[in-house]
């Protein structure tokens, strides 16, 4: 769906439990029915790191890999990165908005902003 710029997650047909990444069977009910909600393509900062380094020349890079809670989808986290705010200003629990970062082929790779917030949507 991400080339349709859409954010889904895996949901157990039976019993609604939500799991990511998705497995063929539910962990909770053991039923191998899934659906793919759309979700509204916010979440919360579970987790992140601040690196400083390219993982592959090793040159200097600032980045921030996040591990988000979507919202819609209970227990379910997405890893991703984190763009458009200095690093030093990301915190546990921030709420973020779904960007999508063209790779190749037409394919989308999701990631996330700071999401806006009312104060800032009334100032923009």
């Amino acid at each position: 769906m991400a080339r349709e710029r859409k954010l889904t997650a895996c949901q157990c047909g039976a019993c609604g439990h939500f799991r990511m990444p998705p497995t063929p069977y539910c962990p909770e009910c053991q039923c191998p029915d899934m659906i793919w909600p759309e979700l509204p393509g916010t979440a919360t900062v579970f987790s992140f790191a601040i690196c400083t380094r390219s993982p592959y020349s090793g040159e200097p890079l600032v980045y921030v890999p996040v591990v988000v809670d979507l919202d819609g989808a209970p227990g379910a986290r997405l890893v991703s990165n984190l763009v458009g705010i200095n690093a030093e200003d990301v915190e546990i629990g921030m709420k973020v908005s779904i960007d999508w970062n063209p790779i190749r082929d037409g394919w989308l790779l999701p990631i996330f902003r700071p999401a806006l917030t009312e104060e800032r949507h009334e100032t923009a």
